[in-house]
């Protein structure tokens, strides 16, 4: 299960990083062809209008794709503005005033528009994530409150704490052995060498930490986790996964009130 963790997120690595060069290379390459075909018409064409073209370009792209994309397609817009719709033609140079305006106002605009698009994303993005999280404690409510096993219910709760804490792993230790690791407590926060770490900024300590299960005052164990190095988590993120912990705790509870006795 861990292997299949660690090559499902070196490939989500590797395709992000694809997909970043071809953000890149879309916002270069897709204001040169609109240069292009406004060349046909430069003649009868006024650059103001040509201008918010360019415009319309960039923010169809930051939309798209994502910030990277809207920075790039605001630089290219207004190279290949300057270069095809300026005069001279078909040299970096700017002989008029309202002509290096309009450059200027393609960057800046395409920019402030790529600004806001990547602040829009990020909350719908942080909205799914937290309905993510409202569905995982309701799918584990429902395991608690039904027949599934205590390692059914475990190996549901390690999953979860793998993408909501963006773990490499996480495996969970009935019997804890040796010191603890740095801890996430009940309010969210993080606890190393008796000092607290400031995970929101840094991520969570590893090479391994750890969630202490408890269910009415008793220590049932503890999820170990294997941080991802450098990745920030926020405290509404720890306080879900201490909380879907501890729901695991009442049903391994459950199970061994109900383990029969010698």
């Amino acid at each position: 299960m861990s292997l299949l963790r660690s090559a499902y997120r070196l490939i989500r690595r590797e395709a992000q990083a694809h997909r970043t060069a071809v953000r890149v290379l879309v916002g270069f390459v897709v204001p040169l062809f609109l240069a292009w075909f406004l060349v046909l018409f430069r003649s009868s064409f006024a650059n103001s209008a040509a201008a918010l073209t360019f415009i319309a370009v960039i923010t169809a792209l930051a939309i798209l794709g994502r910030r990277v994309s809207g920075f790039v397609a605001s630089v290219s817009s207004a190279l290949w503005f300057d270069f095809y719709l300026t005069t001279p033609y078909d040299k970096f140079t700017i002989s008029q005033r309202a002509n290096l305006e309009a450059t200027i106002c393609i960057v800046v605009v395409g920019i402030i528009i790529s600004e806001l698009a990547a602040t829009g994303r990020r909350h719908s993005e942080r909205a799914q994530r937290e309905a993510d999280y409202v569905a995982d404690v309701h799918q584990l409510a429902v395991l608690a409150s039904g027949t599934a096993t205590s390692s059914e219910v475990i190996d549901f709760v390690a999953a979860s704490l793998v993408d909501i804490l963006e773990l490499r792993d996480c495996v969970y230790e009935r019997d804890v052995v040796g010191d603890p690791y740095a801890r996430i407590i009940a309010d969210g926060t993080v606890m190393h060498v008796g000092l607290q770490w400031p995970a929101r900024e840094i991520g969570i300590p590893g090479p391994k930490s750890e969630i202490e299960v408890h269910w009415r005052g008793e220590s049932l164990g503890r999820f170990v986790l294997f941080p991802t190095p450098g990745a920030p988590i926020s405290l509404h993120r720890r306080i879900v996964a201490v909380s879907m912990a501890n729901l695991a705790g009442a049903v391994l509870n459950r199970d061994e009130e109900h383990r029969p006795r010698n």
